[in-house]
This record gives structure tokens, C-alpha cells and sequence, in this order.
């Protein structure tokens, strides 16, 4: 079956408008402005990655919590899939200066990920999200990582996320730029500080809050 990886939005954007619990309502798709400084807003849904789709079969998915943990965890894709699911309402916006207004993300939220490992230590602090693309890495604050709206995303707008926008799972964080929300997911480490991932070891920030335009580390 061929797959649209553009999916092209009409002109007019999508909003919370009608939208009913349980669905969970990312708080910056209620500004009035939701173009973050120095954004233009696509209808499409551009492909970008830094080393291209891994050699992974997407049955053979799998994802390991550890780190930090009361107890590490691990699923099958057929076990992950199992798991309680949540939706969530989100912009995403890219910090080559592209965003997609209006996204319907459906997946296990980070913190039932955490629930399931049995808490965290007291002296977690941060994450470093692992894809399975060539090792890569992101950082990521733990407040940013467990907020209302963070989910391990399997579903984009009622359809499976296709392989090369990092399905069968990726992670999404709303408020923070795209790169932080790591295709292919593979691992989630907690950590005692923060540790640079692929992109912040090459110049990104290491926050990276498109509202305060957070792109590069200088």
C-alpha cells in the first residue's frame, strides 16, 4: 500500500476546537500566535534525519528503559503495543524553521513508561533518548520529558507513523524542537545530569525551546 509521507493539510489549521478528554491538549496549540519566532508554518510533513532510516526490520522493534530506575524495562513491539495508550493534540515544529500546526499523536506517554519501571531514583535529573539510527542520541531535562504531553508515539493523525518519519515508534516532545523528538526509538537512559547527544555535541542547544528560539549552543 502506498503511503502519503507528506500528508498534505488543507489551508485552514487544525485546532483544538472540538476536542474532548480523554485527549490531551498541548498547551501551545491554545496560543493565539503558534508560530514560534523565525517559523513558517507547511501543509506537508517533510523528511529529515541525520543518517537516513536504520537497518531495522519493524517487527523486531523493540524499547529498553534503564538508567536511573526502580527496575529497567523492556517490550516487544507487540508488547509495547499492548500498553494503556494516550492522544495527544501538539504542534511540532523543526529547527530548520519549519512547523506542522495540529498533529494528533497516539502512543504510551513517558510517564506510564516510568510508572512501569517502577519510579525513578531521587537523583534522576535528565534523559538521553536513543534511536536506532547509527547510535544516535538526544538529551533531554527530566521536566521536559515527563510532561502532560511527552508520549512514545505509534499513531500520526489515525495512521501508523510511517518507517521514514521514524516509525514504528518515535518519541514526541511537544514543546521542544524536533530533534529532541527521537525517530526509531530505541532506549531511554535516565541520567544524574545532562549529557549531549548527535546533535547538541554538534552545536545544538541543549534545551532547545523554539518559543525562546533555543537552536544553537552559542
Amino acid at each position: 500500500m502506498a503511503v502519503d509521507l507528506d500528508k498534505p493539510q488543507g489551508v485552514e489549521i487544525p485546532g483544538p476546537e472540538g476536542l474532548a478528554a480523554p485527549v490531551i491538549i498541548s498547551a501551545d496549540t491554545r496560543r493565539p500566535n503558534r508560530l514560534p519566532p523565525g517559523q513558517s508554518r507547511t501543509r506537508k510533513w517533510p523528511v529529515l534525519d541525520a543518517f537516513g532510516p536504520p537497518a531495522l526490520d519493524p517487527a523486531q522493534w523493540q524499547l529498553v528503559v534503564g538508567g536511573l530506575v526502580a527496575r529497567p524495562a523492556e517490550w516487544t513491539r507487540p508488547e509495547f503495543e499492548r500498553l494503556p495508550r494516550t492522544e495527544v493534540f501538539a504542534d511540532f515544529h523543526c529547527v530548520t524553521r519549519w512547523s506542522r500546526l495540529g498533529n494528533l499523536w497516539e502512543g504510551v506517554s513517558t510517564r506510564e513508561l516510568v510508572r512501569r519501571a517502577g519510579g525513578l531514583r531521587q537523583e534522576a535529573s535528565h534523559v538521553l533518548a536513543y534511536g536506532y539510527d547509527s547510535g544516535w542520541t538526544t538529551n533531554l531535562a527530566l521536566e521536559d520529558f515527563l510532561a502532560e504531553d511527552a508520549l512514545v508515539a505509534l499513531l500520526h493523525d489515525g495512521e501508523p507513523i510511517p518507517f521514514e518519519h521514524g516509525g514504528p515508534a518515535r518519541l514526541i516532545i511537544p514543546r521542544l524542537y524536533g530533534w529532541k523528538s527521537a525517530k526509531w526509538l530505541a532506549r531511554i537512559e535516565f541520567l544524574a545530569g545532562g549529557k549531549a547527544g548527535f546533535w547538541e555535541r554538534n552545536g545544538y542547544h541543549m534545551h532547545g525551546d523554539p518559543w525562546k528560539e533555543e537552536r544553537f549552543a552559542w
